[in-house]
This record gives structure tokens, C-alpha cells and sequence, in this order.
């Protein structure tokens, strides 16, 4: 019997998976350049992060915000039976590409957890369930099947599944999918892809709205309603959510959370945590 994982990321039993496997270029996000497969050089001898506590005052905001989705206590511990790569050398190079492909899976699943609980449909929710064990059992396989996992496929599955409950859900407020006009507009909610960087939004109610993949970089949302509002992969970056309803929007990550600022009277999913510095 294959058992849900769980989809949030426990350091302590990981050996810095996401410090050592993953490159990031300097930037706002990050203070230095640092190659993929190399060691941040702020890892400490027990794969702990030595500036934790003090990550965004300096400059590794992006650290703050990245989410493996518990993919890394599970190569760490299961894939690769607690055997780190320091004391493995030989292991390093499939540890990371595992890595990297669980945390994929891992992030399917989190989604489909939620278009299983949301959803009204019956066939939905059991062709959700489907496959998510599915999933869930493809990464708790050994390194070789995860590392032949067809993962553009998968993807393409839970994405055309996502949508359905999403059209689903949106319809019941009266949001329907439509195409972006020749003017530029965006009627009946209908904001996917769209370039909303510092759009004022604010005071609103967007409920059923689809910002799948939108920019919302710096948008103003304080005190608008996300009700049923699909956020699937929008960036909201900076975005401004003080007072603002997402306590029932889809599809909303905790790095989405992290990267957006708020306040104590932001409303979130029951599954989320209001990051640190909105305090």
C-alpha cells in the first residue's frame, strides 16, 4: 500500500537538498552566483543553513521563499536510505537529479489534494485520487524509476485535470473562460497570463477570477475578495494582500505566500502559514 507523503519539508531529516542540488544567479533574491550541484557556502557541517534566521536581511530573500514540497526528507531518508552524499560521494549526481524530479512530483500532489477536497464532481475527485497514487507511488520508487519517470506527461494530466475543477468551481460564480479581446481587455474574471505587475486591484471582488499564470508582481490586492480565484502559478511577487480573502482561493502555495506581503488581517487557506515577516 502506497501512503500520501507528506507535501512539507522537514530540514532536519534532509541533507540541504535545495542548498546544494539547485543553482540561483545573484540578484534581488539572491546576494551571490551559485552553481547547481555545488554547496551554498552558508551550509553549515550538519547541512543546517548558518544565516537562517537572518536570510533576508542579507539578501537571500529567494531562499526564504523556495518550497520543496517535502521532496527532500524523502530522497534523503527513503530514496536513498539516509545516506548522504558527503558520506556517499558516488550518490551525489543521482541524488540531485532525483531530487529534483520528486520535488516535481511532489508539487502535483499538492495540487491534487486540493481539486480532490474542492471539487463537486464524484468522477473528478476519484480521477484526482487516481492519479495522485499514482504519483505518490512513482516517488517513493527507487532512484532508476524515478529517474525514467515520463514527468512532461504527468504534468500535462494533473494541469488538464486542474483546469476542470477549476472551470467547475469559477462557473459556480459565474466566471467563465473567455479569450483576451483586441483592446488588451479581460472580461468575465478571465486574467490568465496577463500582465498585472502593480495593477491596482484593491477593494474587489474577484471571486471565480482566473489569474492562472498571471504576473500580479507589486499588484495591489489589500481587501479584495479571491474567493475561488485560480492562482495557479501566478507570480505574486511583492503583490500587496493586506486584508485580502484567500482563504478559499485554488491552487495557492507557500511560496506564493512567502514572496507577497501581508498582514495579520490577510485570510489564508487552513494548509498555508502567514510568513514571518508579515509580522
Amino acid at each position: 500500500m502506497t501512503l500520501q507523503p507528506t507535501l512539507r519539508p522537514d530540514c532536519g531529516n534532509c541533507f540541504a537538498l535545495c542548498c546544494t542540488a539547485l543553482g540561483f544567479a545573484r540578484s534581488a533574491d539572491f546576494a551571490i552566483d551559485k552553481p547547481a550541484a555545488t554547496p551554498c557556502p552558508n551550509m553549515s557541517a550538519d547541512f543546517s543553513c548558518a544565516i537562517h534566521q537572518r536570510l533576508r536581511p542579507r539578501g537571500f530573500r529567494g531562499c526564504t521563499v523556495f518550497d520543496c514540497f517535502g521532496a527532500g526528507q524523502v530522497v534523503s531518508q527513503r530514496t536513498f536510505g539516509g545516506t548522504s552524499w558527503r558520506d556517499n560521494p558516488s550518490s551525489t549526481s543521482s541524488m540531485f537529479a532525483v531530487f529534483k524530479v520528486v520535488k516535481q512530483l511532489h508539487e502535483m500532489l499538492w495540487y491534487l489534494a486540493e481539486a480532490q477536497q474542492r471539487t463537486f464532481d464524484p468522477d473528478l475527485a476519484s480521477a484526482a485520487g487516481h492519479l495522485s497514487g499514482r504519483i505518490a507511488t512513482t516517488a517513493q520508487g527507487d532512484a532508476t524509476a524515478i529517474l525514467d519517470t515520463d514527468v512532461e506527461t504527468l504534468h500535462m494530466e494533473v494541469r488538464a485535470l486542474l483546469m476542470e475543477v477549476s472551470e467547475e468551481l469559477r462557473a459556480s460564480y459565474g466566471a467563465e473562460d473567455t479569450q483576451t479581446h483586441d483592446d488588451g481587455t479581460h472580461r468575465n474574471g478571465e486574467h490568465s497570463g496577463a500582465d498585472l505587475m502593480g495593477a491596482v486591484l484593491a477593494n474587489q471582488r474577484l471571486c471565480g477570477s482566473n489569474f492562472r499564470s498571471a504576473y500580479l508582481i507589486g499588484a495591489n490586492l489589500r481587501n479584495s475578495d479571491l474567493t475561488a480565484a485560480d492562482l495557479l502559478g501566478a507570480d505574486l511577487r511583492g503583490a500587496h494582500l493586506h486584508g485580502a480573502d484567500l482563504s478559499r482561493a485554488l491552487y495557492l502555495t507557500q511560496p506564493q505566500i512567502t514572496a507577497a506581503e501581508g498582514d495579520p488581517t490577510t485570510l489564508l487557506p487552513q494548509r498555508l502559514t502567514k510568513p514571518d515577516h508579515w509580522s
